[in-house]
């Protein structure tokens, strides 16, 4: 059951850094801001980087949500207490999915599972095709106490390249919520604890992209 009484809530993570989490994860609170929705953003992990940048774009705090800080009952109270009037609920995760500071403790994935939200992976398909199923099959079925709304890859080559990763989602039963492509103008540099802000990408380009290309109507209305 929901913490939160809203159209939408969920986690966006990847199998590791780098992936394009942050692009995704800014375009759709941009996106959707932009569309007239309230959204809070929320940041796993202590990074007071990133949730500067989630604030200038929703008009709304960021906030940090840490199990290592703090207990899973405070972690469930902030989302409850942030999250109660928005219409959505963005959640950016950390590192990989299961990186944690013992094993898989204090990761993206155990936020996931004390709030329980679907988590949105977002997987880096440069120079990989139908290989990816096997790399989400381990990340799908790898624990049982969280779930998944679905996939979205970055770094596309191509439609056919597109089409070719929909069939590895298609023969797994698991949500293709779209792509993106690849594109040099959408890259954005990182640095210890986030975003390198000295770099600037084209953010008309992105919200474009993240409009056509990713199912973010299927996002608010139905998870």
């Amino acid at each position: 059951m929901y913490l939160c009484s809203m159209k939408s809530q969920f986690l966006i993570a990847a199998p590791m850094s780098g992936s394009g989490k942050t692009t995704i994860a800014r375009g759709l609170m941009a996106l959707l801001t932009k569309k007239g929705f309230k959204v809070q953003p929320f940041k796993c992990g202590p990074d007071y980087i990133d949730t500067k940048f989630h604030t200038a774009v929703c008009g709304r705090p960021s906030i940090n949500l840490d199990t290592f800080m703090a207990t899973p009952a405070h972690v469930r109270e902030l989302f409850m207490r942030y999250g109660a009037d928005a219409d959505v609920c963005i959640v950016e995760g950390m590192m990989g999915l299961f990186d944690g500071y013992d094993r898989d403790r204090g990761s993206s994935a155990d936020i996931a599972r004390v709030l329980d939200i679907p988590i949105l992976l977002v997987v880096d398909a440069k120079s990989s095709a139908y290989s990816m199923a096997a790399l989400l099959s381990g990340f799908v079925n790898f624990r049982k106490d969280i779930h998944f709304a679905g996939v979205i890859f970055n770094k596309v080559g191509s439609e056919k390249h597109a089409q070719m990763l929909r069939q590895a989602c298609e023969d797994l039963k698991i949500e293709c919520l779209g792509y993106l492509q690849k594109n040099t103008l959408l890259e954005q540099g990182s640095r210890y604890l986030g975003l390198d802000f000295s770099e600037a990408t084209d953010d008309e380009t992105l919200l474009k992209l993240i409009e056509e290309q990713i199912e973010w109507k299927r996002l608010i209305t139905h998870l």
